[in-house]
């Protein structure tokens, strides 16, 4: 027998806890309901954070140090998302954004932040990356100040926009954040002013000539995408149609109308993409009128794109970019250089004059034939480029004998593949930069990679402006 007189109400109170089901933000907060907010800081994809009853809420729109009110939009078990209402106190870097649109579609969502701002939010997004994923060292990676523009506007080289009818006029535009509701962007700030002007005329045209659209929900019509890309060094524009079949009703018509407004465009190309998917391009590609590319220059280089060929969207940034790859590359004449996810072979090119060879690879063979015709156009010997993924390449390359003495990455958005890691990893090249344009997959990489590498610094650069998207170079020492 317990004496305790304590000792049966604690007995009471502990049961009665334990069979209690835990209350949760579910439990306490409805869809609907109007919640004051701190914002305390920005997201991986700008937007506000906050926290109300210990649960954190992401508010699209709102910056840090803003006191605002929020209507709940969804609860999950561990986060909430709102929609802001009313900014009680506005932050000092709140600007006016230059597009109308700019909160209904992707690609304007820190539009409303000074520029000054936005650079420290995309340092700050390499530093959250880090921290979730930890890497090796984290703690002390040196992050340098991101590298911006001058004027971070009409820098976007391609314009894709999807075309669909609204209220029974043709509209080219892109679609609400998560959904398929079209939205008609009849300018655009961070657009070249080129590709807007011919966007819009086409959107004319196509109107005119009641050219059938695609309609999403039925599968009919033909005309789904309109492509736009100006080489902005050389002022050339090429204009690719992509259809749900290969008709393309009145394209003589429209080509005819089209030169005789626009000398730049000297490439009208048509890509077939039929049925619903959620892929944009398909795997034919005919030229309607004209060359079959159109050709930038970049850094001293002449480069000849192909419609699917990758080039990166910001030229201007896109030098800045290269030159803190080659400084952090360091290379010498006698080394060779794997130039991984090429493309048409930009940055490897720009590094051949430096190395004894080049070898690089891509998986969309318009590129490889881009880049290997780019070799050829600019006099360079020691650069080839093959049809295939890293990961099986680089392997075969060491199997005959090749080794690797510098390495350079710039994988898509998903990052490196687990089996090119193992063989970087394997191949040990003593020169190792990576490129990134997502610092979560990044950081996800430098938790494997850092086993055999220390990271020097990470070099924060500004690519798409107006946007929470990040680019980052990274450069590696090798652990002895």
């Amino acid at each position: 027998m317990n004496d305790n007189k304590n000792y049966k109400p604690q007995f009471k109170k502990n049961y009665h806890k334990s069979n209690q089901p835990k209350t949760s933000v579910q439990d306490t907060i409805e869809i609907g309901q109007r919640i004051p907010l701190t914002i305390k800081r920005l997201g991986i994809n700008g937007e506000g954070i906050g926290y109300f009853k210990h649960t954190i809420c992401f508010v699209k729109g709102a910056l840090p140090d803003e006191v605002v009110t929020a209507t709940v939009t969804t609860v999950h078990p561990r986060y909430m998302t709102a929609e802001l209402h009313t900014i009680r106190e506005k932050s000092k870097n709140r600007v006016e954004p230059r597009d109308a649109y700019a909160d209904e579609v992707g690609g304007f969502e820190l539009e409303h932040l000074a520029y000054p701002a936005q650079l420290e939010f995309k340092r700050d997004v390499v530093r959250q990356a880090l921290e979730k994923y930890r890497p090796a060292g984290h703690q002390y990676y040196k992050l340098l100040p991101t590298i911006g523009m001058d004027n971070p506007y009409e820098y976007r080289n391609k314009a894709q926009f999807q075309i669909r009818k609204l209220d029974g006029k043709v509209a080219a535009g892109l679609y609400k954040e998560g959904s398929h509701d079209l939205v008609d962007l009849p300018t655009c700030s961070v657009q070249h002013p080129l590709t807007m002007k011919i966007m819009r005329r086409v959107v004319a045209l196509l109107d005119e000539l009641d050219v059938p659209i695609y309609d999403e929900e039925h599968g009919s019509g033909i005309v789904k995408t309109i492509v736009v890309r100006v080489a902005v060094a050389t002022n050339e524009a090429q204009l690719v149609f992509i259809t749900n079949s290969t008709k393309l009703p009145h394209k003589r018509e429209m080509i005819a109308e089209l030169q005789k407004d626009f000398l730049e465009i000297v490439s009208y190309m048509q890509n077939v993409n039929k049925g619903k998917t959620s892929l944009v391009w398909g795997d034919d590609t005919t030229c309607l009128a004209g060359k079959t590319f159109i050709q930038d220059k970049l850094d001293g280089l002449t480069f000849n794109l192909s419609a699917r060929a990758f080039y990166q969207l910001n030229p201007s940034q896109t030098s800045k970019l290269y030159a803190e790859a080659r400084k952090a590359l360091d290379l010498s004449s006698d080394e060779n250089l794997v130039d991984a996810y090429s493309g048409v072979g930009t940055i490897g090119l720009s590094l051949a004059d430096q190395v004894k060879e080049v070898r690089g690879m891509d998986i969309i063979p318009e590129s490889v034939e881009d880049a290997n015709e780019n070799a050829k156009l600019n006099g360079i010997t020691n650069a080839t480029y093959e049809v295939g993924r890293a990961e099986d390449l680089v392997s075969q390359w060491m199997a005959a004998g090749f080794h690797p003495d510098a390495l350079i990455v710039d994988p898509p958005r998903t990052g490196l593949d687990d089996k090119l890691i193992e063989t970087i990893l394997a191949a040990k090249p003593e020169r190792f930069v990576y490129i990134s344009c997502n610092p979560s997959t990044l950081a996800r990489d430098l938790t494997k990679l850092t086993t055999d590498y220390i990271i020097d610094y990470i070099q924060s650069i500004d690519m798409f402006p107006q946007t929470a998207r990040c680019e980052a170079v990274v450069k590696f020492t090798r652990r002895w």
